[in-house]
């Protein structure tokens, strides 16, 4: 009698853990409800419809958010509609998720160098290289990034230091 209470406590842990453990699934299993979508977001991407292959991307991720190409995708959309933070900020998910996935480098990569931040690109770059061995395709589209520079707004808005007379400002930003 003096077990009983150790042994249903016990059995209570046990029957807590093990029920936790049955209902993950491993990371690389994905739903193939999103993996479906992702296919016809692709072609939506490639047909130029860019606003529907994001919508399909998004109801995947729904779906399963652990679908690391579906941020890559998604990545890919954002560098498309010429949006490079959001582009950067959805190769940073799929990169949580997997770390050494050297296409979600290579694009964040892209869209750090359409931001200007050409120095953090570089350290995407070395990793990329650290992790290819050899030269890969990967590799070459953010060398070649790099080569070509941020775009020339993004240079101009980096290299202009004046800032403009108070006056101007408040006289501007009244309708």
């Amino acid at each position: 009698m003096r077990f009983s209470p150790a042994a249903v406590a016990l059995a209570l842990v046990l029957a807590t853990v093990s029920s936790s453990v049955e209902s993950q699934k491993p990371d690389d299993q994905i739903d193939p409800r999103s993996v479906a979508l992702m296919t016809k977001a692709d072609a939506a991407r490639a047909a130029g419809q860019l606003s529907e292959a994001q919508d399909l991307l998004e109801t995947a991720l729904a779906i399963d958010p652990r679908n690391r190409a579906a941020y890559v995708a998604m990545g890919r959309v954002a560098t498309a509609q010429a949006l490079p933070g959001k582009a950067v900020r959805f190769y940073r998910e799929a990169l949580a998720i997997d770390p050494n996935d050297v296409t979600a480098l290579s694009g964040q990569g892209v869209a750090l160098v359409d931001r200007g931040a050409v120095e953090r690109a570089k350290e995407n770059l070395v990793k990329i290289r650290t992790l290819c061995k050899t030269e890969c395709a990967p590799a070459t589209t953010l060398a070649a990034a790099i080569a070509k520079g941020p775009p020339p707004a993004v240079v101009t808005a980096q290299n202009n230091t004046t800032v403009p007379p108070k006056e101007k400002e408040a006289e501007s930003a009244k309708p």
